[in-house]
């Protein structure tokens, strides 16, 4: 933690609840008043005194634009059903109303009241709460204010409300709370990241960000509740070692309501106590014509709108069936603000998905944790780069949105990266547990258990490519572990250049780097990158580039393709994986024998230049979002860090 400690004048005040006798506080808006202060002096250092009795509130009003956050506070007790509801002034939109703290964003001034009823220690009890806003426009904002676990990773952000505030002059401090570290250094910065420290009751973390015009110092401040949380095992056979988000059924009323937490995401997970199929079976046991619902029975979620969201991409997004039929293979759906990268894991049988695909709204995306994938620097000392993209009519075929722009996007905005992603991660799901195997599989195992009867017997289907179409690039295969798995590079391979590995991988049998990583990921790419060019006619591009050594280098095309499935020696792997994880697709051999040829892209050109390869398109489809223009730094997704998804592998389990 910085040692300079900021202080924000304030005082407050304290209104009595007589008819409560509660132990218990509600603090609101640390974020306060949005200070100013003349020549760039930070503010005073303002530290959140706790009461025993009452509602805590600050005599500054509260800006517009400006966020604010509501905790429910009881260090020593144990709360239950909470809910919390506005009850007067302008509607505002927060996404976390179970939890311990909310935090929302007023666009109007105005009194504003909440109310928040919850259980303690067994009994309900209620509480109000009432605040102004005034007609004053923050000039700075800091978000998100929220509980989280001790252990879980914490991101917050700033936006800069004034153009005039400059961005380099951006300083974030913790002022309050048990002190925490900073991921990175945060001066200049948008955003920062902490894990939440260890606490032996619940406690409050404060921040302050300021930024200057070069006159005034304007500044917005952010808490933070940290619960405490049982200690996670040190036994090697629980599954998850870190600490997990708070989840919970989409569905309360889902007939696995009672099951699904426990079973698939939680830190008590042991793979040698896991649940059996008897108590949380593949939906395919239950059923093989599952409705919406029937899934959506077996969604966990850390925000209600994630759900929704996703319910709503298979009303909208899924007219031939394919992801109703392909989650048949799995026991649930899991998606919570801390996933990233999306996932498939064996041992719970779930699918786990990053919200990033899934938010519309900003108030919705402030939810999300921004901590980068664990994997972002994995083969930086690599000589080069294996960017990709999916293209369609000559353009990109999605966006990425900057997080500094509070956009509200449209849902087929995301409609081409959660299906490509759905392909992948349900590819895995399908391999371990094939149609071929429902049948079979007995509903007193555990699921890891089903899974390493048919490893045992009949092997997967990976397995089965691998020794009937393999791959043979055990160049590729190396590099692939070095940027997928965080393996060291020797010095040969820190010295290939992008020609030597155009020499390694284009007479390979692969259509991307990243099927070199594993067997399962070999099988998974083969898979998604079809059914993007059959359901939807886009096209993945991919090529080998040199290894940027700073922001202004562009990428130079050594080697690339667009529409790498269609070579010919890779048609046959795309077929025998196809019709194996979606035997209902029959027409797909016929589409997979008429793919066209790849199209080669310049080498020398940059992989910008090298967008528009495809004949025959109409150059004035090409629209741009929000009217950013059309390069790889203003919002376009190039992918050069490799997909957004991973392989979580199976786990060798302990006897002890």
């Amino acid at each position: 933690m910085n040692s300079t400690h900021l202080k924000r004048k304030g005082s407050f005040n304290v209104v009595n609840i007589l008819t409560l006798a509660v132990v218990a506080f509600i603090v609101q808006g640390c974020g306060g008043s949005g200070s100013d202060s003349k020549n760039n002096q930070p503010v005073e250092n303002f530290t959140p005194v706790v009461t025993q009795t009452g509602i805590i509130t600050f005599d500054e009003a509260s800006k517009t634009a400006q966020p604010i956050e509501l905790f429910l506070y009881y260090p020593n007790d144990t709360l239950n059903n909470i809910s919390w509801q506005q009850t007067a002034g302008n509607n505002l939109v927060f996404h976390a109303g179970n939890t311990k703290g909310i935090a929302f964003t007023p666009s109007m001034a105005g009194d504003y009241s909440f109310q928040v009823n919850f259980t303690r220690n067994g009994q309900n009890e209620t509480l109000s709460h009432t605040f102004t806003v005034s007609n004053d426009n923050s000039q700075i904002a800091a978000r998100l204010g929220h509980a989280v676990l001790e252990g879980n990773d914490v991101s917050l952000r700033v936006s800069i409300e004034n153009s005039a505030l400059n961005k380099d002059s951006i300083i974030w401090q913790q002022l309050s709370g048990p002190s925490v570290t900073f991921s990175e250094s945060t001066e200049g910065e948008n955003a920062f990241y902490f894990k939440a420290p260890a606490v032996s009751i619940d406690s409050l973390l404060t921040f302050s960000v300021s930024a200057s015009d070069g006159v005034t110092q304007h500044q917005d401040t952010v808490a933070i509740l940290v619960e405490n949380a049982p200690t996670i095992s040190t036994n090697e056979n629980i599954a998850y070692d870190t600490r997990l988000a708070t989840v919970f059924p989409f569905n309360a009323n889902s007939p696995y309501a009672d099951v699904l937490v426990d079973c698939v995401y939680s830190n008590a997970i042991d793979f040698r106590t896991s649940c059996r199929l008897n108590k949380l079976p593949l939906i395919a046991q239950d059923t093989t014509t599952p409705t919406i619902e029937d899934i959506m029975d077996r969604v966990v979620v850390s925000h209600q709108w994630m759900g929704q969201r996703f319910k709503e991409f298979l009303q909208n997004s899924d007219q031939q069936g394919d992801f109703k039929n392909l989650l048949r293979a799995t026991t649930a759906i899991v998606i919570s603000y801390d996933v990233r990268p999306s996932y498939y894991w064996v041992v719970t049988g779930a699918i786990h998905l990053d919200p990033n695909n899934l938010w519309l709204t900003p108030d919705e995306r402030d939810t999300i944790n921004e901590a980068p994938d664990y994997r972002a620097s994995f083969g930086d000392s690599l000589n080069f780069v294996m960017p990709w993209r999916y293209v369609k009519n000559n353009n990109y075929a999605s966006y990425s949105y900057p997080e500094n722009l509070r956009v509200t996007r449209d849902a087929s905005d995301g409609i081409y990266n959660l299906a490509s992603l759905m392909y992948h991660e349900l590819a895995h799901a399908n391999d371990f547990f094939a149609q071929s195997t429902w049948s079979n599989i007995d509903r007193n195992d555990r699921i890891l258990d089903a899974a390493d009867k048919i490893i045992q017997t009949t092997g997967i289907q990976s397995d089965s490519l691998s020794t009937t179409l393999p791959l043979n690039g055990v160049e590729m295969y190396r590099l692939a572990q070095v940027r997928y798995k965080g393996e060291t590079a020797t010095s040969s391979e820190k010295n290939y250049s992008p020609s030597d590995v155009t020499s390694f991988f284009s007479p390979e049998h692969a259509p991307q780097f990243y099927n070199y990583s594993s067997k399962r990921e070999d099988y998974a790419m083969l898979f998604d990158g079809f059914m993007m060019k059959a359901r939807y006619d886009i096209d993945r591009d991919i090529a080998i580039t040199n290894q940027p050594q700073s922001a202004s280098e562009q990428y130079i095309v050594t080697w690339g393709q667009r529409g790498r499935i269609g070579d010919e020696n890779i048609k046959q792997r795309v077929d025998y994986v196809t019709r194996r994880i979606l035997p209902e697709f029959t027409s797909a051999s016929g589409i997979i024998s008429n793919l066209p040829a790849p199209i080669a892209m310049e080498s020398g050109k940059t992989w910008t230049e090298n967008l528009t390869i495809s004949p025959s398109v109409n150059q004035t489809e090409k629209v741009a979002i929000d009217g950013l223009p059309f390069n790889n730094s203003k919002g376009y997704r190039m992918n050069a860090n490799g997909p957004m998804f991973y392989e979580k592998p199976m786990p060798i389990r302990k006897n002890n």
